[in-house]
């Protein structure tokens, strides 16, 4: 019996468990690598974002390992020194993101350049295998734009069902373990994914709820490349299609759960990577489901599309088709059980829904890039505040309210109504403010008269359409609260200043009306 793949896994997981309390330890004194809460993230306090730096110091230590060791068994893997330098990378990028954020584009035009460096060194996708019959086809062209879609995608897929503790995690360590049996087979990676599946297990030591370690963008987009990389090696160019297939089995609650993300996201108007508080994961918390058994529940139903997973691949694709089969009865089976997915199902209803927010998150989205400008254009922050509450009533909101360490402002719009909504926010962790938005409930149709009472008697003409919808309130609030960060953020950023009022007489917010313009021309000889 081969016992190295069980000895390199302890070893992985030895590396982990021995870093991690040191890793802890200095960050909690120097506060490394410590992010402020985003607004769509639900976990509280301030947690080192460190777990992908000590993954990747475990690949490196294993790696070294079995090049001292088993010289052969490196020599004989085709690409191993671009899957470990690519890997490397692709850390580099996210961890990057985690120390100074660099925007959504960015971040993905460097996946698409190190993921095309991949495919010019020769891992790849160039050939596709047809299950039933055995014929080869050669992709040609095509081959770059697969290999770089799925290195991209996984290493995104990884990256986006990291919002909860312990999720990403357990998930990438389910797939480790289908990588290291299909290595066997193939001799390919055996030995590194064994141990990075140990690694795996050492850090959700302190990953799994409540966490005190997080993978970081650096860890996600670590992990997610990796995998691909390892699929694709044990494809032998997709010759070997079941190696492929086998990891997306594994994958298919995320697939599913990132594909209603981008459809939800793009009927909404919204920017599809966008992150938002309407995963499966948030919505079972919303249900009452504890962060424990949240992350339980959808680690018992990956196991079993794991064991589709392990399937797939023995059956050299032959039982695809049947295994596809049974994932989708299992999909609508579970979500049948959950009250919240039952929307889902109502497609009319639900696109009905989301189109008719669009206007109003498309004109949201204005506002908060116009609120970003001004933060350069502002001389004072009580200037900016009236910016900012010109906003709000802009987009409905009956009142807002903004505390920071030196005072409160705060704007209202006629008496509060008991069934107002109202939500706060704590802006990077307390840094930029802790912001609170209400909207009162909106009149009943038969009251938009134009007479006193009526909605366009209360908000002059200016509140239209309310936000008392509670989809509609926390989707646009979000937004408010995120031109607000912007905002304050680039005020600081360009006039290096401290977020303070300073004891400043609070300015009443002055109506917006278009300045005629007044042009001089003085003509010399």
């Amino acid at each position: 019996m081969n016992l190295m793949p069980l000895a390199s896994a302890l070893c992985g997981m030895a590396i982990v468990m021995c870093l991690a309390p040191l890793a802890l330890h200095v960050c909690a004194r120097r506060k490394w690598l410590v992010r402020s809460t985003d607004l769509h993230h639900t976990h509280q306090g301030q947690i080192p974002r460190l777990g992908g730096l000590l993954l990747v110091v475990a690949f490196v230590i294993l790696e070294l390992v079995i090049a001292l060791v088993f010289p052969e068994k490196r020599a004989g893997t085709a690409g191993r020194n671009v899957v470990v330098l690519s890997s490397l990378a692709m850390f580099a990028l996210g961890f990057w993101d985690d120390i100074r954020p660099l925007g959504a584009r960015n971040k993905l035009i460097g996946q698409i350049l190190i993921a095309a460096g991949v495919y010019v060194l020769g891992v790849s996708i160039t050939q596709f295998k047809i299950p039933f019959t055995g014929e080869i086809i050669d992709l040609g062209p095509w081959g770059a734009v697969l290999t770089i879609l799925w290195l991209v995608g996984l290493t995104n897929l990884i990256n986006l069902i990291d919002g909860a503790d312990g999720l990403a995690g357990g998930i990438c360590l389910m797939l480790m373990l289908l990588i290291a049996f299909v290595g066997h087979q193939h001799g390919n990676f055996e030995l590194l994914a064994a141990g990075m599946a140990g690694a795996l297990l050492g850090f959700l030591w302190f990953n799994f709820p409540p966490a005190r370690l997080y993978l970081g963008d650096g860890g996600a987009y670590f992990l997610g490349f990796q995998i691909g990389l390892f699929s694709l090696a044990n494809s032998h160019k997709g010759t070997v299609i079941a190696a492929l297939v086998a990891p997306l089995f594994v994958l298919a609650l995320p697939i599913v759960d990132t594909g209603l993300a981008i459809l939800r996201r793009g009927l909404r108007g919204l920017p599809v990577w966008r992150p938002d508080r309407q995963h499966i994961h948030h919505r079972l918390i919303q249900m009452g489901f504890s962060r424990r058994k949240t992350v339980v529940s959808l680690y018992a139903v990956t196991l079993v599309f794991l064991g589709m997973g392990f399937l797939a691949y023995w059956s050299r694709g032959g039982l695809v088709p049947l295994l596809l089969g049974a994932s989708v009865v299992l999909m609508l089976y579970l979500a049948g059980k959950l009250k919240f997915s039952r929307d889902w199902f109502s497609i009319g209803r639900v696109m009905g829904n989301s189109l008719g927010m669009r206007r109003q998150v498309q004109y949201a989205l204005s506002l908060v890039r116009w609120l970003e400008l001004e933060g350069t254009r502002q001389p004072s922050l009580e200037l900016l505040w009236s910016d900012f509450v010109f906003a709000a009533q802009k987009l409905g909101f009956h009142s807002v309210k903004l505390s920071l360490e030196d005072g409160t402002r705060s704007w209202q719009r006629g008496a509060p109504m008991p069934d107002s909504l109202s939500i706060s926010y704590i802006l990077k962790g307390g840094r930029l403010g802790v912001l609170e938005v209400s909207a009162s409930p909106c009149p009943a149709p038969d009251d938009l008269t134009g007479q006193p009472g009526s909605r366009q008697a209360a908000c002059d003409g200016r509140v239209c359409p309310c936000v008392c919808n509670p989809q509609v309130f926390e989707i646009i609030s979000e937004l408010l609260a995120e031109g607000w960060t912007r905002a304050a953020t680039a005020w600081a950023t360009e006039f290096q200043g401290t977020l303070r009022f300073e004891g400043q007489k609070p300015l009443e917010p002055a109506p917006r009306r278009n300045p005629g313009l007044a042009l001089t021309l003085t003509l010399r000889n």
